[in-house]
């Protein structure tokens, strides 16, 4: 592709086109090659007029069959985790942060169990959909024939497509709790060769389809011959890859894979792996399963067996030489983890197989921010700084989109971003949970205090965060903490990074060999009494762009609208990728955010406590401020900027008129009496 090249910065002044490629006459043609990164140092690459304006697309969405490919191609084991769907709405939500949370440990994909009929069918749905487009997960779908006449299993082939999941386990499911048979509803499907048969003849190769396997055997059916046989018959049918029934004795399960490929099933084959709680547990799903219990195993775990911990711990090694085994045997590239939707066990085992992310083999990231794999938003490349560390909630205000911004950001009135209201926008946990964690501040020190408990690891989360803090702040802590003391409340930051690799384990992101870039950014919360000094030594430095907004919208800037790349890469064979921007009008969709958080904050608290009126008195009285420093040379011109100010009255504590807590009926005066 010949491309042509532009200027984009005035770096002795402040260009209206900051950020953004100028429509120039220039008609330099140079092929795309890392010879770009001998070119100035503010230049990026834009598509000659007879091309496409758009940059070649990121697809991360992948067929499980896919990753299993290209795993064994790098010899590398790969992982994956079941879920299912809890009966309580808490439930749900506890999952869905889990869910979240699970995501770090590198599972290639997960699957959501099938909750055949009613509620529980249309959760699994909503789960397919939340963990697709919410957290990124590449989901497999449960789908069983249980209870499902084929209209539903329209629905529901309809539903997983429209949330982007690709992958769905064809199961014939078991019997319905108030049936002691499995027995076939008119209009569905007996068999589970017939429903991979009906998915592939109606959705073709849309989906990647996946059926059970049973080393030892079904309830209905103990002839374990006989079902591979029945296994080759789905197999036939258009299935891809197997998925077991849990085990615990790795001959047998070995044994079984061998006469699996001695019958001409060539497909990946899957283990179900399922970790050791507690003792009840371990025997109750082996009995349900007829699983064999290896004699050493009890031996090893019937003396502990009222020890939860010591069970967890001599579990996690059974379990991971298990895996070890399978892995040594050359027949098995896979594992997948039944969690029960909890990641301790889970966790455990793999912390012992050294399976999970390190400095050393650091979890792939495709762009700096979480990738959506909704179906609209798949090839999405481009978002605002400002929710990088909400992302259910840019998500959920940007769900309503016909279309989301690849290779540049288009322009952001039109459609507007969602309504605060909105399910996931909000401020994360109970009144109850936020003041376990925050505690009841009482002046602005004590706000600075959860701050850089924060930074320091300490805390998992802020108002304006719902994740912990990254590595990528270690390289400009000690300016974080020195902000914060003085009580400027930083929200959002990241320093300059001048070429590292593409595979840094910490600022790295995007395909392999390439080379990533970004500008330092620093967003925080001033008082209003402070922003004219720090506008006036801002406007001083010509590389420093801002925006300062109060709660009421009166907006203070030193840049136009036009949107203004804080991150960029240069990849072979692709265009420069600009993947996090600062824009105006989406600033002020993130202001109106930013201050219902920190409402929502203070009425954690009761309304006539020092708590609430102190936070409430920082949401009226602070202005949001971002600001970008434009040479990616340097970071710390930003923190400069606040040499010699501080905060007043920073331990100067808020009167409030709160009544006197209660103690189980008494008041805390008297309770101290007793």
């Amino acid at each position: 592709m010949s491309m042509r090249i532009h200027s984009i910065f005035n770096i002795g002044g402040r260009d209206r086109s900051r950020g953004q490629p100028l429509r120039s006459p220039l008609e330099d043609i140079l092929p795309v090659s890392f010879a770009l990164l001998s070119l100035p140092q503010f230049l990026v690459i834009v598509p000659s007029p007879r091309f496409s304006s758009k940059a070649i697309p990121i697809l991360f969405e992948m067929h499980v069959k896919e990753k299993l490919a290209q795993n064994e191609a790098n010899e590398k084991t790969g992982i994956s985790f079941e879920f299912f769907p809890p009966k309580t709405a808490q439930g749900v939500q506890n999952l869905y942060d889990r869910m979240d949370r699970m995501h770090s440990l590198g599972p290639e994909f997960i699957d959501i169990t099938w909750g055949a009929g009613g509620r529980l069918s249309d959760l699994t749905c909503e789960m397919v959909n939340v963990a697709q487009s919410v957290y990124g997960l590449e989901t497999c779908m449960h789908l069983t024939c249980t209870d499902m006449p084929r209209e539903k299993v329209d629905a529901a082939l309809h539903a997983a497509y429209k949330a982007g999941c690709t992958n769905i386990l064809a199961l014939r499911g078991d019997p319905p709790r108030d049936k002691e048979q499995w027995e076939v509803v008119d209009g569905g499907f007996r068999y589970a060769k017939d429903l991979v048969k009906y998915i592939r003849d109606k959705y073709g190769n849309h989906f990647d389809i996946g059926v059970g396997g049973y080393p030892e055997g079904a309830d209905d059916n103990p002839d374990v011959d006989l079902l591979i046989d029945h296994l080759k018959e789905k197999i036939d049918a258009g299935s891809s890859f197997v998925i077991t029934q849990m085990f615990y004795d790795t001959d047998i399960f070995i044994n079984w894979v061998k006469k699996c490929r001695a019958k001409g099933i060539t497909v990946p084959i899957l283990p179900g792996i399922m970790p050791i709680q507690t003792y009840a547990a371990f025997l109750r799903r082996a009995n349900w399963t007829k699983a064999r219990i290896p004699q050493d195993w009890l031996d090893a775990l019937e003396p502990v067996k009222n020890d939860d911990a010591a069970v967890r711990d001599i579990g996690k090694t059974l379990i991971a030489n298990m895996c070890r085994r399978l892995l040594d045997s050359g027949l098995i590239k896979h594992l997948h983890f039944y969690t029960m939707n909890l990641q301790q066990a889970t966790q455990l085992v793999l912390e012992e197989l050294k399976l999970l992310p390190s400095e050393e083999t650091p979890l792939p990231k495709p762009l700096p921010w979480r990738p959506s794999l909704g179906l609209k938003r798949r090839a999405e490349d481009v978002r605002p700084i400002f929710w990088r560390n909400r992302n259910s909630s840019y998500i959920a205000r940007t769900q309503t989109w016909d279309e989301y911004p690849n290779g540049r950001w288009t322009d952001s009135r039109s459609p507007a971003f969602g309504e605060l209201d909105a399910y996931g926008v909000g401020l994360k946990g109970t009144n109850e949970q936020n003041i376990k964690l925050w505690g009841e501040p009482k002046s602005v020190q004590d706000i600075t205090t959860i701050f850089i408990r924060y930074l320091k690891g300490e805390l998992s989360r802020l108002p304006w965060s719902d994740t912990a803090i990254s590595g990528e702040a270690d390289a400009i802590m000690e300016n974080l903490i020195n902000l914060n003391s003085r009580g400027f409340l930083t929200i959002n930051s990241q320093p300059a990074v001048n070429g590292a690799k593409s595979s840094h384990p910490v600022h790295g992101w995007g395909p392999k060999n390439g080379y990533v870039y970004q500008k330092a950014y620093l967003e925080l919360l001033v008082p209003n009494d402070v922003v004219d000094e720090l506008i006036s030594r801002i406007e001083k430095n010509a590389d420093l762009t801002y925006h300062a907004v109060s709660k009421t919208g009166n907006l203070r800037t030193n840049t136009l609208d036009s949107p203004n790349a804080l991150t960029w890469g240069i990849f072979a064979g692709r265009e420069v990728i600009q993947p996090t921007i600062v824009e105006t009008v989406s600033f002020l969709a993130w202001k109106d955010e930013a201050y219902r958080l920190g409402e929502d904050w203070a009425k954690c608290h009761d309304a006539a406590s020092p708590s609430r009126k102190l936070i409430q008195g920082v949401v009226d009285n602070w202005s949001l401020v971002n600001i970008v420093n434009n040479d990616f040379h340097n970071t710390y011109d930003i923190y400069q900027l606040f040499d010699g100010l501080n905060v007043k009255d920073l331990d100067v504590e808020v009167s409030g008129d709160a009544l006197v807590p209660q103690q189980n009926g008494a008041s805390a005066e008297a309770a101290a009496a007793n």
